[in-house]
């Protein structure tokens, strides 16, 4: 077996609600990606004519409205230009994976190597260069393929359909826990904290695995996985909304394609072993 599925969960996605590294990598604060000061004011009265108490209300009325529009405005506009980030991504993985469907586990190592190195060099080029984070967000999804390819053509070689069903199931599942992220007004950043403690958890229970058999155990830390990443993906997602800042999409754009590329691993082994 060349790999275990949610291994990727070692390199996890960046912004983590309590420390500059997580889920294995560099997780930027959701600080680092808001917008700024959300205030509305300089704290300068702008020079208009007096009005007459009949007129005030409805002029602040009118003000309040048109920020609030503005920034749902920007919100959307990021929104699509981070998921446009995403299958872009996607995309490239899949031309990684395609031309590194053959390659030797140390070749996939390096690889694996080298998307970490370009997910830590996104989070110091997101405020310096858009161009450059976008490109490294690029050469993120070309060389995490190239380390994942072996591992999906070792799934497909056995149980071409697990491919399919794991690939419906992910879109469903990030479809789900997406829009309930997106849509509620709780803040979900313990959720994420839990999340990502859990996650470390998961991480050594992988490793155990390695070095102890236990029944069932692969189904179970795939199970885990779920749960952690419904977590992770609904605060990335709660993200999108929350967040006006454009210089912030390829970062989280990272963060949804790893929470996507983690479920289908998931997916995958749980599949694939109810018919092994």
């Amino acid at each position: 077996m060349p790999g275990r599925p949610g291994v990727t969960s070692a390199i996890a996605s960046p912004g983590s609600p309590n420390q500059g590294t997580g889920q294995g990598v560099s997780r930027v604060p959701p600080s680092a990606l808001s917008g700024g000061n959300y205030g509305y004011g300089t704290g300068r009265k702008a020079e208009t004519p007096p009005r007459t108490r009949e007129e005030q209300p409805m002029t602040q009325t009118m003000t309040y409205r048109q920020m609030g529009m503005t920034e749902r405005g920007q919100a959307h506009a990021l929104f699509s230009q981070t998921m446009a980030y995403v299958a872009a991504t996607a995309g490239l993985f899949a031309l990684g994976a395609w031309a590194g469907h053959n390659l030797t586990g140390g070749v996939g190592i390096i690889a694996f190597i080298a998307a970490f190195a370009c997910l830590i060099g996104m989070r110091f080029a997101a405020r310096r260069s858009a161009q450059l984070s976008v490109g490294l967000l690029a050469a993120f999804g070309v060389l995490i393929g190239l380390a994942i390819g072996p591992i999906v053509t070792y799934y497909g070689s056995m149980d071409p359909r697990a491919l399919w069903e794991a690939g419906g199931a992910t879109a469903l599942f990030i479809a789900g826990f997406g829009a309930a992220g997106y849509a509620t007004r709780r803040d979900l950043t313990a959720v994420a904290r839990i999340s990502f403690w859990a996650l470390l958890a998961l991480i050594v229970f992988g490793i155990v695995l390695i070095f102890v058999q236990i029944p069932g155990g692969e189904l179970v830390y795939s199970l885990l996985g779920l749960v952690i990443f419904a977590g992770f993906t609904m605060f990335d997602f709660q993200r999108l909304r929350t967040n006006t800042d454009a210089a912030s999409a390829p970062l989280l754009a990272a963060s949804i394609f790893l929470d996507v590329l983690n479920v289908f691993l998931f997916f995958l082994e749980i599949f694939s072993g109810e018919r092994r």
